[in-house]
Formats: C-alpha cells, structure tokens, sequence
C-alpha cells in the first residue's frame, strides 16, 4: 500500500524526481506521499463544505425561506469573510506556542461543522428574524474556527509538503471538490421544492467537516520552532512591525488587499442576474451552486501548477482578469444588452475560476514567501488586515450598488487594475 501511495505521489507531482524536499526537515521528507493525500482529502472535504454553505449563494438562499430581514443577508459575506480573518494577529500568538499544529485545524473543522449543523436546525424550527439572528450567530462562531484553521493549515503545509508541491496539492482538491459541487447543482437544479430543501445542503456540509478533521488527525507532523509564543495580544501588537520593516511582505498585503474585489464582485453579478432575470426559469440555486463547482473543477489545478511555477505571475495576471471582467460586469449593468443573463452567467463562471486563482496565488505566495515560524506572522497579519478591510470595503461597495451597481463593478475594476500595478514589483517567491 505504501508503494503504491508513492507511485500515485509521483504521478500528481508531474516530475521524475517526485520526492524533492526543499525547505523541510529530513523526517518530514520520508513522509511526504503519506501527508500530501491526508491534507490533499482534508482540504477537499473543507471546500466542498464551502460550496455547499457559500455565503454567496447557499446561505442568502436559506436567509430567503425562513423569511430573514435583507439587511441580513447583507451580513454574510462580511460577516463570514472578516470574521475569521480578523482575530488570526492573536491566535497567531496562541498557535505558535505549541511545537504541533495540527490539533488546531481538527478542533477548527469540529467547531466549523457544529456551526453549520446549527443553522440547518435553526432553518427547520425557526422563523423571521429569529431565524436570521441565530444563524449570523452561529456564523461567527464558524467564522472564528475558520481563522484557526487557516493559521494552522499554513503553517502545518509548509512545515510536510516541499516547495513547488504546494500549489497543486490546493488545486487539485479544489478540482475534486468543484467536480462533485458539479453534480450538487444540477440535482438541485431538477429539486421542485427547491427552497424547502435547501437546509439538508447544511447537514451535507456539516459531515464535510466532520471528515476533514478526521483525515487532518492522521497527518504526521513534526515538532516546529515555538519562538515568540507570549503574550498573544502583545505578540501581536508587535508582528504588526512586519508592515513597516519587511518591504516584499508589505506589498504582498497591499495587493492582496486591492485583490479582495475578485471575491467581493461575485455576488453583485449574482445579484445583477436576478434583477434582469427575475421571471426567468433559468434562476435558481443550483445553477449558481454548478456553475461555482465547474469554476473550480477546471481551474483548480491549472492554478495550482502555476502558482508551483511562479505564485507572483498568478497573483499579476488575476489582476488583470478581474478588472476586465467586472469592466465588463458595469457594461452589462449599464446597458443591459439582449441575452444580458446569460452574460452575466458566464461573467459569474469567469470571475469564479479568476477568484480560485487569486485565492491559490496569494497562498502559495504567501506560504512560499515565508521561512519558518515567520510563515505563522505573515498568515496572522496578512488575514487581520485583510479582514479589517473587507468590513470596510464590503460596506463602501454595498453602499455603491445600492445607488448603482455598474458603480461598483467600475470601482472593484480600479482597484484591481491597482494591484496589477503594484504586483509588477513584488518579488518571486
């Protein structure tokens, strides 16, 4: 069995000589095929979750059946996104006193997974605002354990996978896991009673996590550097001195942060298309859910091949793709030409496979960038900041497309074109 786990390392990692240990220790070196499909199945488990709980489709969906408040609706994303990157300055701190890591993401993937579980009981026997509150309750506790996770997962990555395999081993579980969101969709998509339906997507999620964990615990992790495990909060006041003495890495953070509108647009085309389709049976659940799923099944492994090659060029060119698309995204809203919702379906399945790339780009960067217990600061200031932000800027462009949203599409365009020019001078990683 061993033997044949090291042949099938050796064909996914595309090179004669598969066991390459750049920037591991010996003992991991020995168990990098054994470790490389424990988190490759992990990880494929958290991104199906994902997709079957998107706070961009599933959940404002779920919102709409219970008869939540709009204004609730609106708090997903931010909610969901800022939630678990804002405190990872002090859980940084936490993690990096313990030589092991791995329990972190395990305990993440248990809370992640209780949460969701939640909200599906809360859809089942609750009602109203009632219903809403409970499940933005419960999202920020999945939020928190999500920041956890990612922490820990960045760290544990770079401590058993070798540089330039780290990339593909992301891409190819966000393939496997958008093949069978595929198929998710389009059973969704022949559901009649659709919306009644829609919460057992929460208890198929919930399992996800559930298994991830399961997996992750048989990772065979090595003991790591504990420096500078203090005070969590003082520890983390003072990683914020990166920004200001760590000049490749304060670019990194810029650009990340002017590429948050490859995530932030895909609602707005979401939302574009229901207001131009509205009396369209073409709408509904499962074609978003399968359209999001197809993104990720033929982009993720392409990315993650080129994020093995050169993360920085990845990071550069869906910048450039980004403010195309939601160029394109303010034309549409603009003029809103013949056939405008199934342009809009195909901008939504663009801006999906731009925005896996984006996401695979800045983790392979980010991770390959670091050395060492530094990878644990880069990931906690990097997600902080970034969750500040998108409180910030996710409130400045729902205040924008209330009033219009080829307004939006324009300023998300600018932005990204800014990281394009910025990106030019990040180094390689």
């Amino acid at each position: 069995m061993p033997e044949k786990v090291d042949h099938l390392y050796e064909y996914l990692a595309d090179e004669e000589d598969a066991r390459v240990c750049t920037e591991i220790s010996e003992s991991a070196c020995h168990v990098v095929p054994g470790n490389f499909f424990l988190i490759l199945i992990a990880q494929f488990f958290t991104k199906l979750g994902d997709a079957l709980t998107s706070t961009k489709v599933v959940l404002p969906w779920l919102m709409n059946s219970v008869g939540a408040p709009v204004f609730l609706s609106g708090l997903l994303v931010p909610v969901r996104e800022s939630g678990s990157l804002i405190p990872q300055l002090v859980v940084g701190g936490v993690i990096r006193r313990f030589a092991i890591r791995k329990p972190f993401f395990v305990t993440g993937c248990i809370l992640q997974g209780t949460s969701v579980a939640g909200m599906g009981w809360a859809a089942l026997v609750l009602s109203g605002i009632t219903a809403g509150l409970v499940i933005i309750g419960l999202l920020i506790v999945f939020s928190l354990a999500r920041g956890i996770c990612s922490v820990a997962s960045k760290d544990v990555l770079g401590k058993t996978i070798p540089k330039q395999r780290r990339g593909r081993l992301t891409g190819y579980s966000a393939s496997a896991a958008g093949l069978i969101s595929i198929g998710v969709g389009v059973v969704l998509m022949l559901d009649i009673n659709l919306q009644q339906s829609s919460y057992l997507l929460l208890f198929a999620g919930t399992g996800c996590w559930l298994l991830a964990a399961l997996h992750y615990a048989l990772i065979k992790e090595y003991a790591g550097a504990t420096e500078g495990g203090g005070n969590a909060l003082q520890q983390g006041v003072n990683r914020l001195k990166l920004l200001k003495t760590d000049i490749p890495f304060r670019r990194f953070v810029l650009v990340r942060c002017l590429l948050m509108s490859s995530g932030l647009s895909a609602p707005y085309f979401i939302m574009l298309a229901q207001t131009l389709g509205k009396d369209s049976s073409l709408l509904n659940l499962g074609i978003f859910i399968a359209i999001g799923g197809f993104a990720s099944f033929i982009s993720g492994g392409m990315w993650g091949k080129l994020a093995d090659r050169s993360s920085r060029k990845v990071l550069l060119l869906t910048a450039a793709m980004t403010a195309i698309l939601c160029l394109a995204g303010g034309l549409t809203s603009y003029l809103q030409p013949t056939g405008s919702l199934w342009i809009l379906m195909l901008l939504f399945l663009l801006i999906s496979v731009t925005h896996q790339g984006v996401r695979l780009g800045r983790k392979t960067y980010l991770v390959d960038l670091a050395k060492g217990n530094k990878r644990t600061d880069y990931v906690a200031v990097s997600n902080s900041l970034i969750g500040i932000m998108l409180l910030f800027v996710g409130a400045m462009g729902a205040v924008m497309a209330h009033f219009s949203l080829a307004l939006a599409f324009i300023v998300f365009a600018l932005t990204s074109g800014l990281a394009l020019l910025i990106g030019r001078y990040l180094p390689e990683a």
